[in-house]
């Protein structure tokens, strides 16, 4: 385990950070279950990365995973090597000086492997949240052409931090984008305003290629949004079993929150920031949080500072926190919730990630090197 010292310095030089003191951690619901929480070990797989930031598969049956490195590119891992050259490089269109900048997230098609197509989040140079799409030659199975970008959608930053940077396509086949409050303390609460995009999940139609996007059947603003009220979604993801969503949000000065959104769900969730930070009120004794969607766990800043959204793998819901290394896993239990630590690790982890088989791995931001999750 880091020293507070460590974690201090980590949180205040790193994209995904936010450093004080807070209260206890909070899980909705009954008490522990009898049934233990699965053990875990961490597995030495792949070395060589700088700054990986996500982690993904083609959905094509190659085997393949994908790792993204913040300074914009993208390299291929097969078993356990990794490609020297980038799958994918953006560099020449990138801005990584802020922390929270560069290549952020990557999200393949879902008909990929007939049509090619691929989605990227990133900054560009002028510091603006660019999302992608790009055409992979089929035929050239190793590298993918920066010329084939087509622009979905740009949007204009007014900080360097908290831009979000997950992307994934959900059970529904619709593009879901997540982005950051605009950072720099989010002085105009653009989180709680449904006239920007920011502090939003996003969910786009991008199924005809002949257009940027479609805003979906049934998006519930009729618009881009489909969730709001978030400070810096980092990571999420869907559950393979059940198709439901879950969110972990970045706080502040004192949580680190997960939100979960039903499969049923018709959207339009409000997650509270910056009215409130997890269930707390924000620089407040008290607010009004009225119509908001609580989380179902929240740790404070006693634990970690930063929390990295994971995936659903057995039914438990693994995630951990960049700053101290700690992995936990979280499940339903009954109507509730139950919380527990599985593992103290010495990792930055910036991601975690999945291959198409469901196997799962977690990246370590500070030494470059995938692990896999057993």
């Amino acid at each position: 385990m880091r020293t507070n010292a460590t974690i201090t310095t980590v949180c205040l030089t790193t994209f995904l950070a936010a450093c004080s003191g807070g209260s206890s951690s909070r899980t909705v619901g009954p008490g522990p279950s009898p049934n233990p929480f699965p053990t875990i070990e961490l597995t030495n797989a792949v070395i060589g990365f700088v700054q990986p930031t996500a982690i993904t598969h083609a959905g094509d049956g190659s085997g393949r995973l994908f790792v993204v490195e913040r300074r914009g590119t993208v390299r291929i891992v097969e078993g356990d090597t990794a490609a020297a050259l980038p799958y994918l490089d953006l560099r020449d269109r990138i801005t990584d000086n802020g922390n929270e900048q560069g290549l952020l997230g990557l999200a393949f098609a879902p008909d990929f492997a007939t049509s090619g197509m691929l989605y990227v989040n990133y900054t560009d140079l002028q510091g603006a949240t660019v999302i992608a799409r790009f055409t992979a030659d089929m035929n050239s199975a190793d590298s993918v052409d920066p010329a084939t970008e087509h622009i979905v959608l740009q949007l204009e930053q007014p900080a360097s931090n908290h831009n979000g940077g997950q992307l994934a396509f959900g059970p529904d086949g619709y593009l879901y984008v997540a982005l950051g409050d605009g950072g720099a303390g989010a002085p105009d609460s653009p989180a709680q305003d449904l006239t920007s995009l920011l502090g939003k999940l996003l969910r786009l139609d991008v199924s005809d290629p002949s257009l940027d996007y479609a805003i979906p059947d049934g998006n519930p603003f009729d618009d881009e949004i489909w969730a709001w009220g978030l400070r810096n979604p980092w990571r999420f993801s869907f559950d393979a079993a059940t198709g439901d969503l879950y969110i972990a949000d970045v706080g502040q000065s004192l949580r680190e929150e997960i939100n979960v959104q039903p499969a049923a769900s018709a959207g339009g969730e409000n997650y509270g920031w910056n009215i409130a930070e997890g269930t707390a009120c924000y620089l407040s004794a008290s607010c009004d949080t009225t119509g908001f969607t609580a989380p179902v766990h929240e740790y404070d800043h006693s634990e970690g500072c930063s929390i990295t959204g994971g995936y659903v793998t057995g039914g438990v819901y693994i995630y951990g926190d960049f700053c101290r290394g700690t992995i936990w896993g979280l499940r339903r239990d009954g109507s509730g919730w139950e919380n527990e630590e599985l593992l103290q690790s010495t990792l930055m982890i910036s991601t975690f990630g999945m291959d198409q088989a469901g196997e799962l791995y977690a990246a370590d931001y500070a030494s470059g090197t995938i692990w896999r999750v057993d």
